[in-house]
């Protein structure tokens, strides 16, 4: 399982700005679609960043290596982004199953729209880190990715949005290999209510980005 993360931050361009890191006890099985450590392997931490809602660098893989190092993370590990404070982060449980999720939905988007406006507020991030107490079949990984998905879709549409959201999920399982992952599989229901639930209570908040409260 993964500790609590760490609330720390890092000083850029004058500003301290907050971060979130996860340290695995031990080196967990892993899904993701980060910039930083995508795809299915072995990780070793997780790194959820804020950034202010200008950021233009055009390599966010190697700016979160450049944070890892930082933060003495060693191996390899997941990197996340969002525009959103991550001090914010919603934390639920449900039958062992932990998430953890930094919500916004200031720009709802549906994943089959044709064209994409641009958008007038620019937030649309939401961030979910979950950590399953078993180990899951490369299938399964998918399919919890999926589940990890709907349920924040459900949240998104019943708080009245017309949209999906603009996930990047990162969804460490750990122990014993199981076949499914789906939303009526043994960890997948309570993985997709506790998305649901976290998704939920933090997207019925008003949420300001990071870097626009500091013009307040």
């Amino acid at each position: 399982m993964l500790p609590e993360p760490l609330l720390t931050t890092r000083r850029e361009d004058e500003r301290d700005i907050p971060v979130l890191v996860w340290r695995a006890g031990r080196p967990l099985l892993a899904v993701s679609s980060a910039p930083l450590g995508g795809g299915i392997g072995v990780r070793r931490w997780v790194l959820n960043a804020t950034v202010p809602m200008s950021y233009d660098r055009n390599d966010p893989a190697d700016h979160l290596a450049e944070l890892a190092r930082e933060f003495d993370l060693d191996g390899p590990g997941v990197g996340l982004m969002t525009g959103v404070d991550v001090a914010e982060v919603a934390r639920r449980t449900d039958t062992g199953v932990q998430v953890w999720a930094t919500v916004g939905l200031g720009t709802p988007v549906p994943a089959a729209a044709p064209t994409v406006a641009a958008p007038a507020q620019p937030v649309g991030t939401v961030n979910i880190v979950a950590c399953v107490p078993a180990r899951l079949g490369d299938a399964a990984l998918v399919n919890v990715v999926a589940t990890a998905t709907e349920a924040k879709a459900q949240a998104i549409a019943e708080l009245g949005l017309n949209g999906t959201g603009t996930p990047t999920d990162a969804v460490p399982p750990d122990g014993p290999a199981h076949a499914y992952g789906g939303p009526r599989s043994t960890w997948g229901a309570p993985l997709a209510r506790a998305v649901h639930a976290a998704v939920l209570a933090v997207g019925r908040e008003t949420v300001v980005p990071w870097s626009d409260r500091l013009r307040g």
